[in-house]
């Protein structure tokens, strides 16, 4: 599984599917040939989701899913780009799209057994990793979190590939009440792992990365940051490490744990 993007290009895209999965939550699916036989788990697009309007930048989503000539996307409705995106009929063919871009999930071939962990929509960028280990015959266990049942998004995907899934909401609505780390922790202590691999709100995945270094274990984590470019040109995606400030879009957005300077008062020097 390589982790760098293999030529991105412009690509015009369809619409062939847009569907409220949850309150506040759709799911797109875009025919992108050329993004759809080049992306690796963990990569995301640019997408422009409208063309001469009053949306002038173009919009990072990860890659939930990609399959035959087809990427799928999942995306939360928070301001006026994504209503744009959640008001696209299928046939609509007025977007397009950079990609695929940045630095994706590493799965080393001696992996035999992996934890992901999922906090909200960040169930979205590990979709496509949990079904490739699966179907490498690497053992997969889930610790999913979200604020009710209804934001589990992805939960069959996950309850399909996985050999163990434990879920934590805010409101109890389903399986335990609290956060996403309570389960992550009891698997780490309950069975051996040779990577985690995290996603969601940046606390939760500090926690996790903080729960995985003490069990020994390494850890991956996928960063969100504001990007105006995409292609490491803007410095707007910056993340602190220590190494020095990179970029969430062409350096990550996944980074090993271990890296990530989480107080960003405390990072090197340089750039």
């Amino acid at each position: 599984m390589t982790s760098r993007a293999d030529k991105p290009v412009v690509e015009s895209v369809e619409v062939l599917a847009n569907d409220r999965i949850a309150q506040g939550v759709g799911l797109m699916v875009l025919r992108a040939p050329h993004c759809a036989a080049s992306v690796r788990p963990g990569q995301f697009v640019h997408l422009r989701v409208a063309k001469g309007s009053d949306i002038i930048l173009r919009r990072p989503f990860s890659i939930h899913r990609a399959y035959t000539d087809r990427v799928e996307v999942l995306y939360q409705i928070l301001g006026t780009g994504t209503l744009r995106m959640a008001e696209k009929p299928v046939g609509d063919a007025s977007m397009d799209l950079v990609g695929p871009l940045g630095r994706g999930w590493s799965a080393p071939e001696t992996l035999s057994h992996a934890l992901i962990v999922t906090g909200g929509l960040g169930a979205a960028p590990l979709g496509m990793l949990a079904e490739q280990l699966a179907q490498r015959g690497v053992a997969v266990s889930v610790a999913m979190g979200a604020p009710t049942r209804e934001r589990l998004v992805a939960r069959a995907l996950y309850e399909d590939v996985a050999r163990r899934v434990e879920i934590a909401t805010d409101d109890g609505s389903a399986g335990e009440h609290g956060f996403v780390t309570g389960p992550a922790e009891r698997l780490l202590a309950e069975e051996s792992f040779d990577m985690v691999y995290a996603c969601g709100p940046e606390p939760m995945q500090r926690a996790v990365a903080s729960l995985a270094a003490v069990a020994g274990v390494p850890c991956q984590v996928s960063l969100e940051r504001l990007m105006a470019c995409g292609v490491g040109a803007c410095l707007s995606c910056v993340v602190s490490t220590t190494e020095g400030l990179k970029r969430a879009c062409v350096d990550g957005p996944v980074f090993d744990a271990e890296e990530v300077v989480w107080d960003a008062s405390q990072t090197p020097p340089k750039h």
